[in-house]
């Protein structure tokens, strides 16, 4: 029960005001203990999920389950993830403490350093892309990578209904909006890490979610590891790289790498992302927008947010 009531502090964080989570608390003690015996007798069974489509900035459809199903994701989590995150490789970056967008950058902006001699050599970045990544996951394979680290048939059992509650296609697809899903990414994934850095003996690669990006000395190699990696994927993951979403540059011509330009002298914002920080940033989200101008060689795009927003230039 102790994990249950963590759980419920830490998915609560944050959401205290939205209506299902406020009607969920006026019955805490009865919706918690409710689900803590379906959970112990492995009676849980889990909801249908409400879909919803966000523009951020592609049009995405996510797929939100209810507070008690989202506490239960929560509680899983506490309980699995320790068993994987011991596993993962330093230079995965998602949804994992002390990692995020920011430390991804700055681990491939010290990787370009180091391999180009502070820029005096030439060195050529593949950045790919794994196509529809979370409506592919092969539901069996997730499973069967999962019972590796974990032996408790119970828990097993539970981890099975809650991946089987969704699909896009038959056995197929992760719903965006678990906290679940963003694990398993990293599980399913950790194959890909682990093939990369242990079978390809690659030194300099740097993953976030689905986009990975892996540096070497030549054209013809980073499209040699492209085909190799795509070969890989289809064969042990059931996944295959996005062929539009493949490229190859030089840290001169500038690596597009999570909403920044790296270049030589300066990391920059993705003309993408400029534009629509200055198209929606509000005095709400300014904070979060100027956040993230202030990883980048950006003092124009802070000064229009500031502009915009009345907010104005400290002293």
């Amino acid at each position: 029960m102790d994990n249950l009531l963590l759980a419920w502090e830490l998915f609560r964080s944050g959401k205290r005001s939205r209506k299902d989570v406020m009607a969920f608390e006026r019955g805490l003690e009865e919706h918690l203990f409710a689900l803590w015996d379906d959970l112990c007798f492995g009676l849980y069974k889990h909801s249908p999920y409400a879909p919803f489509t966000i523009f951020d900035p592609k049009q995405r459809t996510i797929h939100k389950a209810t507070v008690r199903d989202r506490v239960a994701h929560q509680a899983i989590v506490n309980i699995i993830e320790p068993y994987f995150e011991k596993h993962f490789i330093y230079d995965s970056f998602s949804c994992r403490i002390g990692k995020g967008t920011h430390a991804a950058v700055e681990r491939l902006r010290s990787f370009l350093r180091s391999t180009s001699l502070n820029g005096t050599r030439t060195v050529y970045a593949l950045k790919c892309d794994v196509r529809q990544f979370f409506a592919s996951v092969n539901h069996q394979i997730l499973l069967d990578l999962v019972g590796k680290r974990i032996g408790d048939a119970q828990t097993i059992a539970l981890i099975q209904g809650v991946v089987e509650s969704f699909e896009v296609s038959a056995g197929k697809g992760i719903p965006l909006g678990n906290l679940t899903s963003q694990l398993f990414a990293n599980v399913y994934l950790h194959e890909l890490d682990w093939y990369v850095k242990q079978k390809m003996r690659i030194r300099h690669y740097v993953r976030y979610c689905d986009d990975f990006v892996i540096l070497t000395d030549s054209h013809a190699k980073a499209t040699a590891l492209a085909k190799e990696i795509d070969e890989f994927v289809r064969n042990c993951l059931d996944l295959s790289l996005h062929p539009n979403k493949v490229s190859v540059r030089t840290w001169e011509q500038g690596v597009d790498f999570l909403g920044y330009v790296l270049l030589p002298h300066a990391t920059i914002l993705r003309p993408k992302t400029k534009r629509r920080a200055i198209w929606r940033v509000t005095e709400r989200n300014a904070t979060s927008y100027l956040g993230l101008c202030s990883h980048a060689n950006a003092y124009e795009i802070q000064r229009l947010i500031r502009n915009k927003v009345g907010l104005g230039f400290p002293k």
